[in-house]
C-alpha cells in the first residue's frame, strides 16, 4: 500500500540522520577511543574549519586525528559505498525481475565476481601475468567486475525467451551458476600458495579491513555511477511492477531498462566485491526493510535502500572490529547471521507467493 510522500520524506530524513550517527560512532569506537565531539572537530579541521573544535571545546590529540583520518575514515567510507551499492543493486534486481527474492548473490553476481577476483589472485602471477601487468592495481577489481558481469549475462540469457524473462528459470540458473562458480573458486584454492590462500579466504568471508584511501577512490566511480543512474530508472521500474506488456504500453523501453539494470548491478557489485569480498544478504534484506517502512515506490525505495544499506554495513563493521578485540570477526559472518533468519522468515511468511 503506497505511503504518503511526506511519510517517505520523513523516513529519508530519519535514515540520513541514522547514517550520520552511525558514521560518527564508528569513527570514534575502537582501541583508540575518540568522543563524538572530537570526531566532528577532526573532520571540521580537515576541511579548514579548525575554529569549530575550539569554539565547542572539542579537544583531541594528534594520535586521535591520525587514527581517524588514516585508518577509520577510509574504512567507514568504504562501508558506506559497499552497503549502499549492495542494497541499491538488490532493489534494482528485485524491481526488474518483479521478485522480492532476487538479489545479486542469489543469481550469481557475487560468486561470479569472487571467481573473477580469485582467478586474478591465483593466476595473475603466471598464466594471466600479461593481463595483470596491464591492469596493475586494478587487476583484481577488473577480474571481479568481469566475473560478475559474465554470470549476470548468462543468467539473463538462460532465463529469457523472446521478450520474456522467466523468474523461476532465472533463480534456478542462478543457483546452478553459483555452484559452478563456487567449484571454480574451490579449484583455484587447490593451486594457491599460502599468501594466495589468505587472500582467497578474505573473499569468502568478506571484510573491510583492507580499506585504504586508494581502495575507496577506486570504488567511488563504480558506485557513483550506480547511485546517480538508479533514480532515473525508478519510474520505469514502477511501471514494470504492472508487467512488461503494461510497461511497454506506458512507453517504457523495457529491453533498455533490463540492460541498464543488469549492467549497473554487475558494475557496482563487481567493484565492491573486489575490495570487500563476499558480503551476503545486504542486497536481499535491506530493500524489504525499506518497503515495510515506506512502500514499494522506487522513487523513494532506491535512495532509502542506499541510506539503510550504508547504515547497516557501517554498524556491522563496527561490531566486527570490537566484538573480539584485538581479533576481528569477518563481516560476512555478521551479515549472514542477521540476514539469514530474516530471509527464512520471509520465505515462511510468503511461501505461497514464491512457490515455483
Amino acid at each position: 500500500m503506497p505511503r504518503s510522500r511526506s511519510h517517505a520524506g520523513r523516513a529519508l530524513a530519519v535514515l540520513t540522520v541514522a547514517l550520520g550517527v552511525s558514521m560518527v560512532l564508528a569513527l570514534g569506537i575502537g582501541a583508540v577511543a575518540i568522543s563524538p565531539g572530537a570526531v566532528l572537530a577532526i573532520l571540521a579541521a580537515q576541511v579548514g574549519l579548525d575554529q569549530v573544535g575550539t569554539a565547542m571545546s572539542w579537544d583531541y590529540t594528534g594520535q586521535q586525528a591520525l587514527v581517524l583520518t588514516g585508518i577509520r575514515l577510509p574504512r567507514v567510507l568504504l562501508g558506506v559505498l559497499v552497503g549502499s551499492a549492495l542494497a541499491v543493486s538488490g532493489a534494482l534486481m528485485q524491481g526488474l525481475f518483479r521478485n522480492p527474492l532476487a538479489d545479486p548473490g542469489l543469481i550469481g553476481v557475487s560468486s561470479g565476481a569472487a571467481l573473477g577476483a580469485s582467478t586474478m589472485i591465483v593466476l595473475g602471477g603466471s598464466v594471466l601475468s600479461s593481463v595483470a601487468a596491464v591492469l596493475g592495481l586494478f587487476g583484481v577489481a577488473f577480474g571481479a567486475f568481469a566475473g560478475g558481469l559474465v554470470v549476470t549475462v548468462l543468467v539473463y540469457r538462460i532465463a529469457t525467451r523472446g521478450r520474456r524473462t522467466d523468474v523461476a528459470t532465472m533463480l534456478l540458473a542462478g543457483i546452478a551458476l553459483n555452484a559452478l562458480c563456487g567449484a571454480g573458486t574451490g579449484a583455484l584454492v587447490l593451486f594457491s600458495d599460502e599468501g594466495q590462500l589468505r587472500s582467497l579466504t578474505f573473499w569468502t568471508l568478506g571484510s573491510l579491513g583492507g580499506a585504504t584511501w586508494p581502495t575507496v577512490l577506486a570504488v567511488v566511480p563504480f558506485v557513483g555511477v550506480l547511485l546517480a543512474a538508479a533514480p532515473r530508472l525508478a519510474r520505469a521500474l514502477n511501471a514494470l511492477l504492472l508487467g512488461e506488456s503494461e510497461a511497454r504500453h506506458l512507453g517504457v523501453r523495457v529491453d533498455l531498462v533490463k540492460r541498464l539494470v543488469i549492467g549497473l548491478a554487475a558494475l557496482a557489485v563487481g567493484a565492491v566485491t573486489a575490495v570487500s569480498g563476499l558480503i551476503g544478504f545486504v542486497g536481499l534484506v535491506v530493500p524489504h526493510l525499506v518497503r515495510l517502512m515506506i512502500g514499494p515506490d522506487h522513487r523513494t525505495l532506491l535512495p532509502a535502500s542506499a541510506l539503510l544499506g550504508a547504515t547497516l554495513l557501517v554498524a556491522a563493521d563496527t561490531i566486527a572490529r570490537v566484538a573480539i578485540e584485538p581479533a576481528e570477526v569477518p563481516i560476512g559472518i555478521l551479515t549472514a547471521l542477521g540476514g539469514a533468519p530474516f530471509f527464512l522468515a520471509l520465505l515462511l511468511h510468503r511461501r505461497r507467493d514464491y512457490a515455483l
